[in-house]
């Protein structure tokens, strides 16, 4: 017998896997997907990896996630600066003072504050997604780059949205492009499919498994489970089903470099696409030097195109929708404790975290379960 069982061999299941397989604890590995490394799953493509669920960049402030997963990967050094394309023109993003600067023709921090102080709405407790960006930038900044890109990502008007979600993007006073502010970021060298195979090593892994389809067989296997899929299927939607948005990716190859970075977002409705990943421009070695000496290069380039669609279309959720009606439903299944059942991640938690999140929270929920 296991002492776990983790369903799911994306971060939040590896890490934990890897946590407690260190500590002397037998583990199964199992996912209904045919790879491990989740939605951060790529594919080698010449000289860089192609993500096949969208791009993800590794970011994070802890000295100990750092310090953990650099035992499983090298890191290249890479700084994410995504463009804008709005009524086709492009802009520097997020919205700092070059995007600034393109739009009114401001050029240092005061002028920009200035100009943005008389732009901004006045909305003393902001309630809502909308509101706190009226709040925040004010109705031009809020039309131009934030409305119809958040209508087309979550399928629904912004004002219907918790305010969390749009508190993670940055606005600054500085010509500062890069999104993350954080001490530690790049990419894995090989791929984080790799990095993940790395973690799991020595463990027992088996894929297209779906545990919900065999749960009786597969929980009597072990003494522990570690649970990372939808909470609510978990529960057989006891008590409804919690909403999330997700969406498809349409992979399209080229002869030399396409669109000379690694994102460009598309926040005019009247297109389909979210956004476009050229991957090439992830990764610093190999053909991509040449951009620096102002050549195009030959090799071929892959551009993935992010294309949101309904979960009732394509039911394999990527970020929960924490609403204030889901989140009375969550709480309504976090109230449900089963002994001997930890669940992590995204969709397990219902809560939106980033890579260095979900790892954090395995370290953290494994060394409280062993201590």
């Amino acid at each position: 017998m296991y002492d776990f069982l983790i369903v799911g061999a994306g971060f939040f299941g590896s890490t934990f896997a890897r946590c407690v397989h260190e500590a002397g604890k037998k583990v199964l590995v199992i996912d209904k997907r045919s790879h491990i490394a989740g939605a951060a799953h790529d594919t080698p493509q010449d000289d860089y990896y192609v993500s096949s669920y969208g791009a993800h960049v590794f970011h994070t402030h802890s000295q100990d996630v750092w310090s953990f997963v650099s035992k499983f990967t090298d890191f290249l050094p890479f700084i994410n600066r995504p463009k804008v394309m709005s009524e086709g023109k492009i802009y520097s993003f997020p919205i700092n003072l070059m995007t600034l600067h393109q739009i009114w023709g401001v050029r240092t921090p005061k002028e920009a504050a200035e100009r943005l102080a008389k732009e901004k709405s006045i909305i003393t407790n902001p309630s809502n997604f909308e509101e706190w960006a009226l709040s925040m930038v004010g109705e031009d900044l809020y039309k131009r780059f934030i409305y119809g890109y958040t209508k087309k990502q979550y399928l629904r008007e912004p004002r219907n949205l918790p305010m969390s979600i749009i508190q993670r993007l940055p606005i600054r006073m500085t010509y500062d492009e890069n999104y993350f502010n954080t001490k530690y970021q790049g990419i894995p060298k090989c791929g984080y499919t790799n990095m993940i195979n790395n973690m799991l090593d020595g463990i027992d892994v088996e894929l297209n498994v779906d545990f919900l389809k065999h749960r009786n067989l597969l929980s009597r296997m072990a003494k522990n489970i570690v649970y990372t899929g939808p909470v609510d299927e978990f529960f057989e939607f006891n008590y409804g089903k919690l909403e999330y948005n997700t969406m498809t990716f349409e992979r399209k190859e080229f002869i030399g470099d396409q669109q000379g970075n690694a994102v460009v977002n598309y926040v005019d409705q009247n297109v389909k696409e979210l956004r476009s990943v050229e991957h090439r421009h992830f990764y610093v070695h190999g053909e991509s030097t040449k951009h620096c000496n102002g050549e195009i290069g030959s090799h071929k380039s892959v551009v993935t195109y992010d294309i949101p669609i309904s979960y009732e279309e394509n039911p394999d959720p990527l970020y929960p929708i924490r609403n204030k009606e889901n989140s009375e439903t969550y709480k309504k299944y976090a109230s449900i404790k089963p002994s001997n059942v930890i669940f992590g991640g995204r969709l397990g938690e219902y809560k939106y975290l980033d890579m260095d999140q979900s790892i954090a929270s395995a370290m953290q929920k494994s060394r409280a379960f062993l201590s």
